[in-house]
């Protein structure tokens, strides 16, 4: 009989230090997942900030090419027969891809920062999503005016 008691505590010995390996396992797993998911997170808005800056930088291209061919030279002859020239540039709006832009990071961050738990995070996602959508949609117009 004593041998089956001492069987019996041996065994719940060792089924307690199982179960309590088990439990630190699942708590590393859950560590693990967690940190699987913010990875990702962080993962596209640092591809969401890459983007935006190309975009910046094809913008700021793009507004230099405009800016460099858009020269007017008129040239005036006077009355004694000497020729004046003057030479002014254009002066360009903003485009409607650059609205857009703007205009989507402005309602992008408002509605991030109104529907997510966590302000900031949710302000800057939503700001740069809306920037996409908006210079998407500003691209567009800006074809359509193009072609007319």
């Amino acid at each position: 009989m004593k041998a089956l008691y001492i069987l019996f505590a041996a065994l719940s010995i060792v089924s307690c230090q199982n179960q309590g390996k088990e439990d630190i396992n699942k708590a590393k797993q859950a560590s693990i997942d967690s940190m699987k998911v913010e990875i990702n997170r962080q993962r596209v808005i640092d591809s969401m900030k890459t983007e935006m800056a190309k975009i910046k930088e094809d913008q700021k291209v793009e507004s230099q090419k405009v800016e460099s061919q858009k020269v007017v030279v008129v040239h005036q002859q006077q009355a004694d027969g000497t020729a004046t020239t003057t030479t002014t540039k254009k002066k360009k709006g903003w485009s409607a891809t650059a609205k857009g832009a703007v205009i989507g990071a402005g309602v992008g961050a408002a509605t991030g920062a109104i529907v997510s738990k966590k302000k900031g995070e949710g302000a800057i996602i939503g700001g740069l999503a809306g920037a996409a959508l908006g210079t998407g949609t500003g691209a567009v117009i800006d074809s359509k005016k193009k072609n007319e």
